[in-house]
């Protein structure tokens, strides 16, 4: 590394505390980390999350508790944001981010490395779920590919702890998937985004209420790792054809069977925005969780995340607003 590179730097090729608080200063003030710490960051992780599961399991004892945060997308304001009201990650502090980490935000780069960062220190304290943005054709319609190559394959793409499932999409096209199921899911690949010819999908709006939708990209067939990335809850029973032309939308009893054929009792999604940062549904079993304060600069919405207690791992949901 240069000598005029006054920036962070490894600590014998590692992360340390004193090199994630010093880079994300850096990124504050719109500064770049040198390219041969983001390669050795990249390279680390990516071996990291090429071990793991695709579905991560995780227990926590009765008095810990854990953060769940939503969708940022390149919003890196929002992520100091939020390590300022909850905390930095830490053994003591773990977290959980449910995908949607790029894309849309300017700062997408910056949000990436700081979370990869995080995630090569306490790399049994801090959990990457994938989202539907962790894939190679929405990062070359947002423009991320053209800044930087993300290593997308080695991120799990479901996650949680019984009775509690965690996802970025929502639940399947089809009844009794079983936790099993999920295991077996071959996720060191790209997910299906496209009608089978391998075009990507017109550009449209992402995570829209049903009233703003206006477009209709192609159909995909059903399959549990679309589901997990890209489905939706619906108030109506039953399931529809998903607003967004990918996977399905799903009702109350859709849930309700899931999760009593899993014995689970509770499912967290994200993927969608919501006015409040969050909201309850299906009676109760089905939560979303938004982290993307005023989603695209537009929609104003307020942004959130969750604690949840391993006493009972009931939904403790943190607002915030401006930034």
């Amino acid at each position: 590394i240069e000598d005029e590179y006054g920036g962070p730097r490894l600590e014998d090729g590692k992360v340390t505390l004193a090199f994630m608080k010093e880079l994300m200063q850096w990124y504050k003030d719109q500064k770049k980390l040198h390219r041969k710490c983001t390669y050795q960051i990249l390279v680390q992780v990516k071996e990291v999350l090429a071990k793991l599961p695709t579905l991560v399991e995780t227990t926590f004892k009765k008095m810990e508790k854990v953060a769940v945060c939503g969708d940022n997308l390149g919003t890196f304001y929002d992520l100091l944001n939020i390590f300022e009201l909850n905390g930095l990650p830490c053994e003591a502090n773990p977290c959980i981010f449910n995908g949607d980490f790029v894309d849309h935000g300017s700062f997408s780069v910056e949000v990436i490395l700081t979370i990869f960062g995080f995630k090569l220190l306490y790399p049994n304290h801090f959990h990457l779920l994938r989202g539907n943005h962790e894939m190679n054709n929405r990062n070359q319609i947002y423009s991320i590919e053209d800044t930087v190559q993300m290593f997308t394959r080695g991120v799990p793409n479901s996650g949680g702890r019984v009775p509690t499932q965690i996802m970025h999409g929502g639940l399947f096209s089809e009844d009794e998937v079983t936790l099993d199921d999920i295991h077996k899911i071959e996720r060191n690949q790209q997910p299906p985004d496209s009608d089978g010819t391998g075009t990507p999908p017109p550009r449209c709006p992402h995570h829209v209420p049903s009233e703003r939708l206006s477009c209709d990209p192609p159909r995909v067939p059903p399959g549990p790792m679309c589901d997990l990335l890209w489905s939706d809850p619906q108030p109506q029973k039953g399931r529809s054809v998903s607003k967004r032309g990918f996977s399905c939308q799903f009702g109350p009893e859709v849930t309700k069977c899931f999760l009593e054929w899993n014995y689970l009792e509770l499912i967290i999604c994200s993927h969608e925005v919501k006015p409040e940062g969050y909201e309850v549904a299906h009676d109760g079993r089905c939560v979303t969780i938004f982290s993307a304060l005023s989603y695209c600069d537009q929609m104003g919405n307020k942004g959130s995340y969750i604690h949840l207690r391993g006493s009972d791992l009931c939904p403790d949901f943190h607002q915030f607003t401006a930034v």
